[in-house]
């Protein structure tokens, strides 16, 4: 067991200021340092000379051997010399060498350069290299905004934090489900549930970005339509407990509760219920579900991960049969961080709880671990990068911190501080850019971790395929 038992944790037992609001803005949006990247000036470098062939036929190879080898057989006769051996070498070197001190001999006096070429010549150089050089990304170490967020219920098993594809941030606290836009900053209040069904104790969107399922303690799934706020649909019976985890995919909502089942429900028929996944036997806390939508990862508080293929998923399952694709057993604890890799198919990463600390790597068609590092801290949630090959993961005690991992070398590239408590839940803008950190501290953070979009390149003209596009005109 992780960290944040339910019963004890509930922040809405706890005694607060009544001048606290929701998702009101803490402090004031920091100070970003200036982007802008120092070059430098090659200006003040002078020009060198050109190369120039040295003459063999004025050279002296024998003199210039002994040039070449006269200082190593100084050292090696240092100690046995005199000083009176020492004058009579110098005297010698002097009347029979001419102090000739040059190994090479030229016969003239290499040309010039042209004034100002090789200067241009750098300047190209150091212009061509600085386009093709990518400037490596700064990552501000303060957040860009932070809320307060109080009654947050403080339970690592749940999921209470979720951005939708239409720009809006839903947010559980407490029997409450709040949303805030990041359009304009606004704050709406979605619904508040009675205390014999509440808490909250899920919200995931769907991918329309206008309707929102939400979890319940009471075992029961909410429906929503976020632009009018009416409640769609209540599913019930699903679960035999609280339903922790959420996922969507397409028109399928699959539910994950503290009884270990795991429900497919198409939420456009009546009888909703068209699959059941059978595999952990105790809380399901982690639910994902690939990019393809054939694969579903599901971490449990049994520290089992499972892998689900939707082709061998069962509307009746057989006693004893196993529908799950993958059976991994490596993690020590709870497995509640789980990210599908949005650059390379068929890779999942999973953090362990605070029995684990590792972040691991899987190929979910071989079910093969392809890499496996210790953080060292509890591992509460992942989220790929989406734009570059890296991975941010978010942590509990002791530091209570954000780390930006570069994949695959799993080499630190920045550590986020701020948090007072284990960083439990994290969200990614629809763009990829900002990521929202929500945390036992009751404060909501967002950081700008995965930089800013590059504008886009401009479609090139395509040439007619047509076919005459082989003829410039007709005669």
């Amino acid at each position: 067991m992780d960290a944040g038992s339910f019963s004890s944790c509930i922040s809405s037992e706890k005694a607060r200021p009544a001048s606290r609001h929701p998702l009101r803005a803490v402090g004031s949006r920091p100070c970003m340092p200036s982007l802008l990247s120092s070059s430098k000036d090659f200006s003040s470098r002078q020009s060198g000379g050109d190369r120039f062939i040295p003459d063999r036929s004025a050279m002296d190879f024998d003199l210039a051997y002994y040039l070449l080898t006269e200082r190593r057989t100084e050292k090696e006769n240092a100690a046995a010399a005199s000083p009176s051996k020492g004058t009579y070498r110098r005297l010698l070197y002097e009347n029979l060498l001419n102090n000739r001190t040059r190994i090479l001999a030229f016969k003239s006096k290499p040309q010039a350069p042209a004034e100002g070429i090789l200067q241009e010549a750098h300047s190209n150089a150091s212009s061509h290299l600085a386009r093709l050089a990518k400037p490596r990304r700064y990552i501000p170490q303060s957040p860009e905004r932070t809320l307060d967020a109080p009654d947050l219920v403080d339970d690592y098993y749940l999921n209470l934090l979720d951005w939708g594809s239409s720009n809006v941030l839903s947010i559980a606290l407490g029997n409450a489900v709040y949303l805030w836009d990041a359009s304009d900053g606004s704050t709406s209040e979605l619904v508040t549930v009675d205390e014999d069904v509440g808490p909250v104790t899920s919200v995931s969107w769907a991918p329309d970005g206008r309707h929102i399922a939400v979890g319940l303690n009471s075992s029961d799934i909410q429906l929503w339509d976020s632009s009018s706020s009416n409640l769609l649909r209540t599913l019930r019976g699903v679960h035999g407990s609280r339903v922790g985890s959420l996922a969507w995919n397409n028109n399928i909502l699959t539910t994950g509760g503290m009884d270990g089942k795991i429900v497919n429900n198409d939420v456009r028929v009546r009888s909703h219920i068209v699959q059941t996944y059978r595999g952990h036997q105790q809380e399901v806390c982690g639910l994902k579900w690939s990019g393809s939508g054939q694969q579903l990862a599901s971490g449990g508080n049994d520290n089992l991960l499972h892998i689900w293929d939707l082709s061998m998923a069962s509307s009746n399952p057989s006693p004893g049969q196993n529908q799950w694709l993958h059976r991994l057993e490596d993690h020590m604890a709870a497995v509640k961080a789980l990210a599908w890799c949005p650059f390379q198919s068929n890779l999942l990463a999973s953090g362990g709880g605070g029995g684990d600390g590792c972040i691991k790597f899987w190929n979910t068609r071989t079910g093969v671990r392809l890499n496996s590092v210790d953080t060292g801290s509890q591992v509460c949630s992942l989220l790929w990068n989406k734009n570059e090959r890296e991975l941010l993961s978010s942590h509990g005690s002791t530091h209570n911190q954000l780390i930006l991992w570069k994949y695959p070398s799993m080499v630190k590239i920045a550590e986020l501080t701020g948090h007072t408590s284990q960083v439990l839940f994290m969200a990614q803008s629809p763009d990829g850019c900002i990521v929202a950190s929500l945390a036992g501290d009751e404060m909501l953070r967002f950081w700008n971790v995965f930089g800013t979009l590059e504008a886009p390149k401009p479609a090139a003209k395509t040439a007619s395929t047509g076919p005459f596009s082989s003829f410039n005109h007709i005669r």
